[in-house]
């Protein structure tokens, strides 16, 4: 058959994925490090759940369940049974509580890290497949519970890069938004199943305030709303009194957390659920006030609602408040980056038995891309030391080189491509951004020496280094091949 007639698949990405290189990476893992560094202070232990689970077990509480796998990347095995990638961490850890409860300790605390992937329409810096970072407590009930993820939420921003004074986290109930809901006429305590299509839009819509701003989450707690692309979102069907209730809740936010403790108290008027999500909220406020964590780190904020629907009691977002420039060069602030919340209920789907649990979930991908834009990161990685190759029949000696280099914990690799041209392996040893490029020929192995350039300060030399710069330290020194580690440190830094 001729090339012409070959059918080759594209060399593309799939829509809504992409893929992630050195640096990236690199800094993720930094990250993820200084995080669960945090995590692990608190005292929480680490877990590793299947990338899959069963479509039962991440449940109903997925957004927009028509079909089993709305959603979700799903399929059905050979036995029929539906099973999905999972879409957070939260999920399955339930599963894991329910699972394993006759052997983990109650409470559980525990942090989990890993991808995460969501079957949704993909948009500018909103992809199908990104990393979270969790911590959850399950088995007790105690508000001390989530004011413990508040704070710990707030020193793990801080501990990667964002200072106070740069972010906020929002605390909020979802049992004070129910007593606000059963005001409003859409919830009946009597039959709590009743309206619950209709409270799921008031929810997401809530959840969308920042981006839809007051005139869109009106239209979507009526009959809905138009998008800028023609997609009609169809509303909770709520009249006109009923959303200025929930405006209301939405707008409840004052100076100070005692002020907005007794606005809500107005606006949940007689419900017995509202009630106690307001003394809950005040407990929260009081217990973070004494650990130090004031208005400055953590506030109560009515408009946080997150959107999943299986929160139950407290819930808290991660806002980073610096403006960034969108794609468009408009200033915007950038927005959550972390989210959380109590979420009783999920664990009793498996035993029956209730269990209270609360946690966090932070994006980390998110949250890199705010540092970038910040220029909080460097974007860049210190590749290896390349040893480059003078001599095919002298290829032990190099890697002898390395070896010792690795062995003193330098990372270090032998040029291992065509060695014919020797420009090449310098283009080579720039383009890993090697700091140093070890070279060795046949003279140099008769004296015992060994050639170390200088790649970041020979790139600096070449671009604007005066002469005596140069030749203080110039960017190419010839040393004694016993030598080699030592001078390789010198250069490194180390």
């Amino acid at each position: 058959m001729s090339d012409a007639k070959i059918r080759r698949p594209k060399a593309e990405t799939p829509k809504g994925f992409r893929d992630y290189f050195g640096a990236e990476v690199t800094e993720r893992k930094a990250m993820l490090d200084a995080i669960t560094g945090v995590y692990h202070r608190y005292g929480f232990d680490p877990l590793e759940t299947s990338a899959v689970e069963t479509v039962e077990a991440l449940g109903k509480f997925l957004p927009d369940v028509d079909r089993p796998n709305e959603g979700v990347f799903g399929w059905q095995d050979e036995d029929a049974d539906w099973l999905a990638l999972r879409y957070d961490l939260t999920a399955p850890l339930a599963r894991v509580a329910a699972q394993f409860r006759n052997d983990l300790p109650s409470p559980y605390r525990r942090y989990a890290m890993g991808p995460v992937w969501r079957n949704e329409k993909p948009g500018p810096g909103r992809f199908r497949q990104f990393y979270q970072c969790d911590a959850d407590t399950v088995g007790s009930g105690s508000v001390a519970a989530d004011a413990e993820i508040c704070a710990m939420l707030s020193d793990a921003l801080e501990v990667v890069g964002i200072p106070r004074g740069d972010y906020v986290v929002k605390v909020n109930n979802r049992k004070v938004l129910n007593g606000v809901m059963e005001v409003a006429g859409v919830l009946d305590p009597s039959d709590p199943e009743r309206f619950t299509h209709e409270r799921g839009i008031v929810l997401r819509a809530i959840d969308k305030i920042d981006r839809l701003g007051d005139e869109g989450v009106r239209a979507l707690l009526g009959a809905g709303r138009k998008d800028e692309s023609g997609d009609f979102t169809k509303g909770a069907g709520l009249s006109a009194e009923q959303a200025e209730v929930v405006m209301g809740f939405v707008s409840a936010k004052r100076d100070t957390g005692a002020a907005t403790v007794a606005r809500l108290r107005e606006l949940v008027g007689a419900s017995v659920i509202g009630a106690e999500g307001v003394d809950e909220l005040e407990q929260i406020a009081d217990l973070l006030d004494r650990q130090g964590y004031g208005p400055d780190r953590i506030v109560l904020d009515p408009g946080v609602v997150r959107g999943l629907g299986y929160y139950t009691g407290p819930v808290y977002e991660a806002e980073l408040t610096f403006e960034i420039l969108d794609e468009k060069g408009r200033k915007r602030q950038f927005g959550s980056v972390a989210g959380g919340g109590r979420y009783d209920d999920l664990v009793k789907r498996f035993t029956g038995q209730s269990v209270p649990a609360t946690g966090v979930s932070i994006g980390v991908d998110r949250l890199l891309a705010a540092l970038r834009a910040k220029g909080r990161t460097s974007g860049a990685s210190v590749g290896p030391v390349v040893v480059t190759v003078m001599d095919r029949d002298r290829m032990a000696d190099y890697m002898a080189m390395v070896a010792d280099l690795r062995n003193a914990g330098i990372r270090a690799e032998v040029y291992l491509g065509n060695p014919k041209n020797f420009g090449n392996q310098l283009k080579y040893a720039d383009k890993r951004q090697s700091p140093v490029a070890v070279i060795q020929g046949g003279n140099e192995a008769d004296k015992g020496t060994v050639i170390l350039k200088d790649l970041i300060l020979g790139a600096q030399i070449a671009q604007n280094a005066t002469l005596e710069e140069w030749k203080d330290r110039p960017a190419q020194v010839e040393i004694a091949r016993a030598d080699l580690v030592a001078e390789v440190r010198k250069m490194l830094g180390q």
